[in-house]
C-alpha cells in the first residue's frame, strides 16, 4: 500500500538533502564531502542511498569527469527553493543583534567602503558585538552572474544597473553624492567655483576602472562626458576610486570623483575641489540582496541598521 505524504517524510533522512545540494553544486563527491565537513566513505554511503532512493545513477562518468543525469538537472532545478524554504522553517525564531554570531557577506566599492564603512561598521558593532563581517571589493566590473552571486551573500552596494533590475532583486537607496572636479590648486584661480567645460576638454584625466579602448556608455562618467560631448585625454588609468586623487597633484591633471571621496581629502592643501560644468546626474547608491533574505528577520536588521548608519552619516 502506498504510504502516505507525511509517513514518507518522517522516513527520510533529511541530512540526505544537505548532501544532495552540495552533489548537485559540486558535481562531485570528495567536494560535496569537504563542502559538508563528512568523511569520504560517509559521503560515498550518502550516494549510495540516494541512487537507491531514485533508482537512477545522479552522477555520470564522463571523459573528465561527471554530468548530472537528466533526473538530477531536474532536481538541481527544484534543490535551492527547498533547502532555502527548510532553513526559513527553521529559523523562525526571533531575531536577537545582541547575541547573534552571524556572518553578513558584502560587495561593495572602495569609494562606497571609504565614505560611509566606517559608520556602517560602529553601528553595526554597537547593536551586535558578536556579529562578523566579510567586506569584499567590487574590482571593475561586477560579477557575471549577478543574481547567483547575490543569492549566496547579503548584499551590494552598487548605483542603479539594469543588469540588478531583474525578477528576485530587491534594493533600497542608501545616500546621494554628486561628482566634482579634483585638480591642483597651483592650476587653477583661486577665485574658481567650477572647473569650465573647455578645462576638462583641455587637461589630461585620471579615471578609475577605464577599460584601456573607448570609455563604455554604461560607467559611471558616461552621463556626463556625454552630456558635454566629451571624449576624456585618459592620462593614468588606475583600478580604485580612492586612489584616483593621489595621481592629480602636482600635474595638470584632472579627476571626476565622487564628493563624500573628495571631501576626504580636506588635509590635501595643495588640491582645489570645483564643482562640475553643467548639471551632472546625481549618483545614487543603493543596497542590492536577493528575494530569498527579504522576510529573513536578522537580513532585516542588517538593511535597516545600514540605512539608518548611512542616512545619519554627513557629506
Amino acid at each position: 500500500m502506498k504510504q502516505s505524504g507525511s509517513t514518507t517524510l518522517a522516513n527520510l533522512d533529511l541530512n540526505l538533502l544537505v548532501f544532495l545540494r552540495e552533489l548537485l553544486r559540486a558535481r562531485n563527491v570528495t567536494r560535496a564531502a569537504e563542502s559538508i565537513g563528512v568523511t569520504q566513505p560517509t559521503a560515498s554511503a550518502a550516494l549510495a542511498r540516494l541512487r537507491r532512493h531514485f533508482d537512477d545513477e545522479l552522477l555520470v562518468r564522463k571523459r573528465g569527469g561527471y554530468v548530472l543525469s537528466p533526473l538530477a538537472v531536474e532536481l538541481d532545478a527544484q534543490i535551492e527553493p527547498l533547502c532555502e524554504a527548510t532553513e526559513r522553517l527553521f529559523t523562525t525564531a526571533p531575531f536577537d543583534p545582541a547575541s547573534t554570531q552571524r556572518e553578513y557577506s558584502l560587495l561593495m566599492p572602495d569609494y562606497v567602503l571609504e565614505a560611509v564603512g566606517e559608520p556602517i561598521s560602529r553601528a553595526l558593532h554597537h547593536q551586535a558585538p558578536g556579529a562578523k563581517l566579510h567586506i569584499m571589493l567590487v574590482t571593475g566590473r561586477l560579477p557575471t552572474d549577478l543574481v547567483e552571486t547575490l543569492r549566496l551573500m547579503d548584499g551590494l552596494a552598487s548605483t542603479p544597473n539594469a543588469r540588478l533590475r531583474v525578477s528576485g532583486m530587491r534594493c533600497t537607496e542608501l545616500f546621494r553624492d554628486r561628482w566634482v572636479c579634483v585638480v591642483d590648486a597651483a592650476t587653477v584661480p583661486a577665485g574658481w567655483r567650477a572647473l569650465p567645460a573647455a578645462e576638462l576638454r583641455r587637461r589630461p584625466w585620471v579615471v578609475p576602472h577605464h577599460p584601456g579602448r573607448e570609455y563604455p556608455s554604461t560607467a559611471p562618467l558616461a552621463p556626463l562626458m556625454a552630456s558635454l560631448q566629451l571624449v576624456p585625454d585618459v592620462a593614468v588609468r588606475v583600478d580604485s576610486y580612492r586612489a584616483t586623487p593621489y595621481f592629480v597633484g602636482g600635474t595638470d591633471r584632472v579627476a571626476v570623483v565622487q564628493e563624500r571621496l573628495a571631501r576626504r581629502l580636506g588635509d590635501r592643501t595643495d588640491l582645489r575641489i570645483l564643482d562640475c560644468p553643467g548639471e551632472p546626474e546625481p549618483i545614487v547608491e543603493t543596497l542590492w540582496w536577493h528575494e530569498k533574505h527579504e522576510t529573513d528577520p536578522g537580513h532585516r536588521w542588517m538593511r535597516e541598521t545600514v540605512r539608518e548608519a548611512v542616512r545619519d552619516t554627513p557629506v
